[in-house]
């Protein structure tokens, strides 16, 4: 019964120690998750530049799997190639082992002051960074509790002859050793949580030293499972197959000579707990020095193993939703934004298209712009749901993360109105026209032309800004709806002026031409008020970005600065005048 009772209270210290790391990396990523991605981005130019930044985040993050993760996701977008993220693994990897000498030594005294220094901060401030370094602050201290509560049950361990033997009896078998602690490893998704548990046991000399080394090079293996079986794509499990296959080497290498390992680690420090964290960080440093430099030749073994799978016969099909990083909620985020520039991309295919039809009935064309519209459609709800996903597994918690959801929302709405406007309406109306027998005038297809360019120009500058957040270019692409409103009162101009010699000519057919003319105007009309529509919803995508320059004026406010609308400018021409009034009353006619 004691047995019993000893092993319920220890599973309970070694689920608050993996609550207490989960703590610690959520509040990392919540308060500064995004600048850690940006500043790992940026440093990977060099090898040993790469190996440095995966040391410094996986430190603060205590968690080679976060880190990871980042490193996938810039892999799979194309921003770094595959060599110098197995790099940064490397140095995630020792990392690791940073944490776990901090957490070795007997800090038992300092984990209340940092549980209650952490609540206070969480409960007492309102910004995002004071209340996730309260939460860091809180985990630490459960950290620490959790492994002083397992040195104290484990003490007695050594007299309850039912425990010891099962242990005893595990590590004597180095291979089974290693295979229950890559299961333990794997199904807690924290290396660091297992390593600490075993330090506790070599500390109360519950393991042998050599049998608690045989457990590590588990560990070791079993933090790299969780992100290799959770990627979605062959791409994305280049990395985590990488870093899984430096480490089974290691182990492979190391396991005959764990004995021999012992008497080397015990000169630096005789203690059972100091000799497996020794351990564990050499085994990561020696690692790391053989592969930093065959790393790009693994690279392009590891894309021989995993080559990149054809393309989806749907574009619909989300290429970069990983569901392994709904935990890391930049990595997610930007994820999100690479499938809504594919969106982007889509969109933009529709707008040549549509181009292409107006010039001539291509009703084969027409089918394939239904078509994309619908992939359109499809991608946009897949990542709806995954922004949904991502609420439900990570607390938004950051400000930022928060608005760039909203941001990104807003986007994939915007973009889906302008395949539905482009498919449903622009293309009903020029099939309409061209059915009919009366093909657009040529001064028409070269207005519809000329806010066709100006549209595909504005819908570049307008993902740029969804990309980059630059607020220049987000003036700039607000301020081309001013043009879009010129050519809008020329296309109303243009109609007036056939209208009035459809009139002079039309004395000797009744006014059957002038019928028409208004009839063929009034279509011309509504396409060219789609077109300032598509361009509205693509000048949206600027919205965030003002906002966030400047909250107090609404986008309908920015939109008119420094501009005059085409009513001011009417009053001072009295051709354009008639023209909008023509304009106002084609736009009733059903």
């Amino acid at each position: 019964m004691t047995a019993t009772i000893v092993l319920f209270e220890l599973a309970g210290y070694v689920g608050l120690l993996l609550w207490g790391t989960h703590m610690v990396t959520t509040g990392v990523q919540r308060g500064f998750g995004t600048a850690l991605r940006v500043w790992l981005e940026h440093n990977l130019s060099r090898r040993w530049q790469a190996f440095l930044a995966g040391v410094g985040i996986t430190a603060l993050l205590q968690s080679s799997t976060a880190t990871g993760l980042m490193s996938t996701a810039f892999t799979v977008n194309g921003l770094i190639g595959l060599g110098p993220a197995l790099v940064v693994m490397l140095g995630a990897n020792v990392g690791t082992t940073l944490v776990t000498q901090v957490l070795s030594y007997d800090a038992a005294m300092v984990a209340p002051p940092l549980v209650l220094a952490g609540v206070v901060a969480f409960r007492s401030f309102k910004g995002d960074r004071a209340r996730n370094t309260g939460r860091i602050a809180i985990g630490l201290g459960l950290m620490l509790l959790a492994l002083s509560g397992m040195v104290h049950e484990l003490a007695p361990i050594e007299s309850v002859p039912l425990l010891k033997g099962l242990l005893g009896a595990l590590v004597s078998e180095p291979l089974l050793a290693v295979a229950v602690a890559t299961i333990l490893t794997w199904g807690s998704h924290s290396s660091v949580a297992i390593v600490l548990l075993i330090m506790s046991l070599a500390a109360t000399h519950t393991v042998s030293p050599s049998g608690a080394l045989a457990l590590v090079l588990g560990a070791n293996i079993g933090g790299t499972l969780p992100p290799l079986f959770e990627a979605g794509s062959p791409i994305a499990r280049r990395l985590p197959l990488g870093n899984l296959l430096v480490r089974l080497v290691g182990a492979v290498a190391v396991l005959p000579f764990l004995s021999m390992c012992v008497p080397l680690l015990a000169h630096l420090d005789q203690a059972p707990s100091r000799i497996v964290v020794n351990f564990h960080t050499a085994f990561n440093l020696i690692l790391a020095a053989v592969f930093i430099g065959p790393s790009g030749r693994l690279a392009q073994l590891l894309i021989r193993l995993l080559p990149e799978p054809p393309a989806p016969n749907d574009p619909g099909k989300p290429l970069y939703l990983e569901a392994a990083a709904l935990g890391a909620p930049a990595v997610a985020l930007a994820n999100a934004a690479r499938e809504t520039l594919r969106m982007g991309d889509m969109v933009e295919a529709m707008l040549r298209g549509a181009a292409e039809i107006f010039q001539q009935d291509d009703r084969q064309r027409a089918t394939e712009i239904s078509r994309l519209d619908r992939s359109v459609d499809r991608l946009g709800a897949a990542i709806r749901s995954y922004l949904a996903d991502l609420g439900d597994v990570q607390t938004l918690d950051d400000e930022s993360e928060g608005a760039r959801v909203q941001e990104i929302l807003s986007a994939v709405i915007n973009l889906e109105h302008v395949g539905d406007v482009v498919a449903n309406s622009l293309l009903e109306f020029a099939a309409k026209r061209i059915k009919r027998g009366h093909p657009f005038a040529n001064d028409e297809l070269d207005l519809i032309a000329s806010m066709n360019a100006e549209i595909l120009e504005s819908l570049r500058i307008g993902l740029a800004v969804f990309l980059a957040r630059a607020p220049t270019e987000a003036k700039r692409l607000v301020s081309r709806k001013a043009r879009l409103r010129h050519l809008e009162a020329r296309a109303t101009a243009l109609h007036v002026r056939l209208l009035r010699e459809a009139a002079t000519m039309s004395r000797t057919d009744d006014g059957e031409g002038v019928a028409r003319v208004a009839e063929e105007g009034g279509q011309f009309l509504r396409i060219v008020r789609d077109l300032r529509r598509v361009h509205s919803h693509i000048a949206a995508l600027a919205y965030p970005t003002l906002n966030d320059l400047y909250p107090e004026e609404s986008p309908a406010e920015m939109d008119e600065t420094g501009e005059e609308p085409i009513r001011e400018i009417a009053k001072r021409q009295p051709l354009l005048a008639s023209a909008v009034a023509v304009r106002d009353r084609s736009a009733a006619i059903p």
